[in-house]
């Protein structure tokens, strides 16, 4: 379960720095994967940085509830992700489902962890 839990992390944490500093930054490439700058990539970039911070922390104290409560919120939006966007193949929505998919693999070992 701890090495999942640090792999979990770790993928936010890896995703989230580039793409936090790209819409920081208003990278040329930002505009084709999150459309023009406005108030809603804004508020994406808020809650980006929230789970950028929230990773970063629960990797100097990783407390199982905790991780699982933010893995879950990301898996949960994540899957939402192509019916909102409306197709599969847009390439933020193909990394969403990629990590979905991984942290969904974490929540499960750390429930059978704590189921025993």
């Amino acid at each position: 379960m701890r090495p999942l839990i640090y792999a979990s992390l770790a993928l936010n944490v890896l995703a989230l720095v580039p793409v936090c500093l790209g819409l920081l930054t208003k990278a040329g490439w930002t505009l084709s994967a999150y459309g023009p700058d406005s108030a809603a990539r804004a508020i994406l970039l808020s809650v980006y940085l929230a789970i950028l911070l929230c990773s970063a922390g629960l990797l100097a104290k990783p407390i199982p509830t905790m991780v699982a409560a933010l893995l879950m919120v990301q898996i949960v939006y994540k899957l939402i992700s192509p019916f909102a966007v409306g197709n599969f193949s847009n390439p933020v929505v193909v990394s969403n489902l990629a990590i979905a998919a991984f942290h969904s693999v974490t929540i499960w070992s750390i429930w059978r962890v704590s189921a025993t």
